[in-house]
């Protein structure tokens, strides 16, 4: 690699600072082009996630249950 393919190659990973103000600008244009979800999407996902986390919960409590019987009836064997 020669020294202008290493300056080109450097120049372009190296990008402009930029000031707060000028972040909080970009920061603002950016949060602008953003669709927000409507109240009954986010209600709809929030009462999925809870039910996939008790859903959850009442699977490793039954597995737990199950690995301390089969356990305690291993070690009452001998």
């Amino acid at each position: 690699m020669s020294k202008t393919d290493a300056k080109a190659s450097q120049s372009k990973t190296v990008s402009k600072k930029t000031g707060p103000r000028e972040y909080i600008r970009q920061v603002r244009d950016e949060m602008k082009k953003v669709t927000w979800p409507t109240q009954k999407e986010t209600m709809a996902s929030t009462i999925a996630v809870f039910i996939m986390v008790i859903f959850a919960a009442i699977f490793l409590f039954l597995a737990d249950q199950v690995m301390a019987f089969l356990v305690q009836t291993i070690l009452n064997f001998s």
